[in-house]
């Protein structure tokens, strides 16, 4: 859901969640002719989607399922754990409320999109297709067209060869998760400031600890857009869609 790059811990939401308004993109189509964002996978973060307005759908790949899909509509709730690779897909005017664990987390890190096999062993190719977002809106889309184009042989491979399809499947997941369990301490503060910091907070209240209200905690509100699709001054081209993060530092 987000994107690669930021680099800010969001700290203050409920638990060390994360939060955001995605409007998925539809300024144009993607290769196969839908309008979506781009498959990827996170290896720690657990996702899930509040369908907010529109109605889509999201294609699913887990090592136990294969590749399924669930459809997307107001009011809907979806979650799903780490290790599912996923595509969200706009059919009409699709807007979610993205919700992940750890916040902070998959942004510097964990979540890697899929290119391809061949993309996947050239390091250097993998972060110049990455890196296309730099270019604002059209970067983005350039990116996902170039991620829709690699995933579409995994989609064939579903119809017509599921051995070889779960061999992809798995090498692709067993890739990310092996890169984020080598520099684990590279993920440990949004851990220890997110849900951990939240868990001590919570141990503190439960020993008479000081409450928020004695310690400087106030109420937080965020204005969310309301105008879909449009950038306002805190949104982020992600990768599902345009982004606008829901950000506090108070717990």
């Amino acid at each position: 859901m987000a994107d690669l790059g930021q680099s800010a811990l969001a700290i203050g939401l409920i638990g060390g969640l994360g939060m955001t308004r995605v409007a998925v993109y539809d300024q144009r189509a993607a290769p196969d002719g839908q309008q979506s964002g781009c498959p990827h996978v996170h290896a720690i973060c657990a996702e899930s989607y509040y369908v907010l307005e529109g109605r889509g759908h999201v294609e699913l790949h887990d090592l136990e399922r294969g590749m399924y899909c669930t459809e997307l509509e107001t009011g809907t709730y979806l979650q799903f754990p780490p290790s599912v690779l996923h595509r969200i897909v706009s059919d009409d005017g699709l807007v979610i409320l993205g919700i992940m664990s750890n916040a902070g987390l998959a942004e510097n890190g964990d979540a890697r999109i899929y290119f391809g096999k061949e993309t996947d062993t050239d390091p250097e190719a993998y972060q110049t297709a990455v890196g296309l977002v730099a270019k604002g809106l059209e970067g983005a889309l350039e990116r996902r067209d170039l991620a829709v184009k690699g995933y579409l042989p995994l989609v064939r491979l579903w119809e017509e060869d599921r051995e070889a399809y779960f061999e992809e499947l798995k090498r692709f997941i067993d890739l990310h998760v092996k890169t984020v369990e080598a520099d684990p301490d590279k993920y440990q503060p949004y851990i220890e400031t997110g849900p951990k910091g939240w868990g001590r907070h919570t141990e503190e209240l439960l020993r008479g600890g000081a409450r928020p209200t004695q310690t400087g905690g106030t109420p937080v509100t965020h204005e969310m857009p309301v105008i879909r699709n449009t950038p306002g001054s805190t949104h982020h081209f992600g990768m599902c869609g345009i982004l606008h993060p829901v950000k506090t530092d108070t717990l």
